[in-house]
């Protein structure tokens, strides 16, 4: 697993927008590199068997479209989105997952390479409420490849994320 040092995380370098955001709120965060398989089924699964973490703690980010608004969703890797938990989460009626061009250009990301922090638009985030049971997660650092690993409660902070039960296994 390859971790950047302290040093590496305040200076930037290789730096993305979800580390800048990271390293300028001062939040404690460790970045995991590792290669990555654009073959691969689930970038997610890919991640977490590279980084030899357990899948309920490698958590994917998702961009669903809430009553026509675009908001984020903060699931386990090993499980899936559901839907109608998230809009009842954020006070919506109907969710569908966004358009990915919609969601790439909003959050400023790739897929597969969208992380929750450092995004060009702050959207309304939901973190599953399973990320409670783990000291720390791993989400996308804004590029495929690359894995930011902090506390559920400091991603709830940064995110203004509400917890809700909203992954299903």
């Amino acid at each position: 697993m390859a971790k950047k040092s302290k040093k590496q995380q305040q200076s930037g370098a290789g730096g993305t927008p979800a580390t800048v955001a990271l390293t300028a709120a001062g939040t404690p965060f460790t970045t995991h590199a590792y290669e990555h398989d654009p073959a691969s089924p689930s970038y997610g699964e890919a991640a977490a068997e590279a980084l030899g973490v357990s899948p309920d703690r490698v958590f994917k980010t998702l961009v669903a479209d809430v009553d026509g608004n675009l908001t984020v969703a903060v699931v386990p890797v090993a499980g899936s989105l559901d839907l109608k938990a998230l809009a009842s989460a954020v006070g919506g009626k109907r969710a569908a997952m966004a358009d990915p061009a919609a969601a790439e250009r909003t959050t400023g990301y790739v897929r597969g390479g969208i992380s929750p922090l450092g995004q060009r638009k702050r959207l309304p985030t939901v973190l599953d409420a399973s990320a409670q049971a783990h000291e720390t997660i791993c989400v996308s650092a804004g590029r495929r490849g690359l894995e930011v690993e902090l506390s559920p409660k400091d991603l709830a902070v940064l995110t203004r994320a509400l917890f809700a039960a909203i992954g299903r296994p």
